[in-house]
């Protein structure tokens, strides 16, 4: 019976603490919704950024390197390069690096880099290498989607991972098997970008599509300027017509970027994490008027161990007897009226269920079928 009662305590504490999150964040999503810049909203096309992506070696490691038994394209790698610097290995050498390893360097070019300029890079251990700690990067092409080179990347790793091992034994702080280089890249080639070339004509994306957001901003660019200069194409894009000059359209792209817009409110939506028993909803989600009835079946499984032991001077042995005992326990479950016409509301009545993260999310999928919920319900 204390078992019981601990579980039902335990219970109870962890109902309480996730539906108190839950009212906490209800309360953010609740209020109005503020005006935002257009910048926030929304991005001018062919202004982003370029991933890159490349295949180096890092050396100097202290014996933490790629196994080449296992990892040989490491030991061709090397071979090939060591060939480019005039160094030849004789054929079906068995090279044993342990200070080397085979890593894949990543970068993100912003928009507008020029030749010249220094770009940070992530470089991560793709054999088995144990740690990238120490260790140098060799001179390494950075490609994008097109195949061209448009960075390179070399310099000393910083690894914030740390670990050691002897006699068997290890220890390991953090990640050891990647590391970040700032600065660690030069750009070698820019990427094109003929932005108001047609006729200084610009388009504007914005990040969610909605057709109320866009009439909105529409209409805010235009009184900013005074006259029509923004179209909408469609629930996403809107269409500019900006300065030919250069300068006078940094000043116009300026401008636009700072206008104030008040963003339409998002539909309703419920998102369920099954991962990690997750359930955020925003300020628009309703429920209607419905019964639910909720119980849980646990079973508890206790087993102790007893010793049978054997008369004096018999010819018995000495043996160990479990004792197992199952008990089955559903709670009683009765049908309790949920109903909530603001997010609040809602809070209130999923808290008076009592349910844990885990069956709320059975219990909102539920709701969601019978046409109680009226959200769209999203697991991720």
């Amino acid at each position: 019976m204390q078992l019981n009662r601990y579980r039902g305590v335990k219970h109870w504490l962890r109902s309480v603490a996730m539906f108190t999150a839950l009212f906490a964040v209800s309360c953010l999503l609740a209020m109005p919704a503020a005006a935002e810049r257009v910048r926030e909203l929304s991005s001018f096309a062919g202004v982003r950024d370029n991933q890159l992506v490349g295949y180096g070696l890092v050396v100097g490691l202290d014996s933490t390197g790629d196994q080449t038994t296992q990892a040989p394209f490491t030991s061709q790698s090397l071979t090939n390069m060591l060939s480019q610097l005039g160094v030849t290995v004789p054929p079906g050498t068995n090279l044993q690096l342990r200070n080397v390893a085979a890593v894949m360097v990543t970068a993100d070019l912003p928009p507008f880099s020029r030749p010249g300029q220094r770009l940070d890079i992530v470089v991560s251990s793709i054999a088995n290498a144990r740690s990238l700690r120490g260790g140098t990067l060799l001179m390494t092409p950075l490609k994008g989607a097109d195949g061209d080179t448009y960075a390179i990347a070399q310099g000393n790793m910083l690894v914030g991972g740390a670990g050691a091992q002897a006699g068997g034994s290890s220890v390991q702080i953090n990640q050891q098997a990647s590391g970040r280089i700032p600065n660690g890249a030069l750009v070698e080639r820019e990427v094109p970008l003929n932005l108001g070339g047609n006729g200084g004509r610009l388009e504007l994306q914005l990040n969610e599509s909605d057709f109320g957001t866009v009439q909105r901003m529409v209409t805010a660019i235009n009184n900013e300027f005074g006259q029509s200069v923004a179209y909408a194409r469609n629930g996403r894009v809107i269409a500019l017509d900006g300065p030919m000059d250069e300068n006078a359209r940094v000043n116009f792209m300026a401008r636009v970027e700072n206008v104030q817009v008040t963003p339409m409110e998002a539909p309703a939506r419920v998102v369920l994490n099954a991962r990690t028993g997750s359930v955020v909803m925003n300020s628009a989600v309703t429920l209607r008027q419905a019964a639910v009835a909720h119980g849980n079946l646990s079973i508890m499984i206790d087993t102790q161990f007893g010793v049978s032991q054997p008369a004096p001077f018999g010819e018995g042995e000495t043996v160990v007897v479990p004792n197992t005992d199952i008990e089955i326990e559903q709670q009683e479950a009765f049908l309790q009226i949920v109903e909530g016409a603001q997010l609040n509301e809602v809070v209130n009545a999923l808290n008076a269920l009592g349910a844990t993260p885990q069956d709320l999310m059975s219990i909102l999928e539920a709701l969601k079928a019978s046409g109680s919920l009226r959200a769209e319900l999203e697991v991720i």
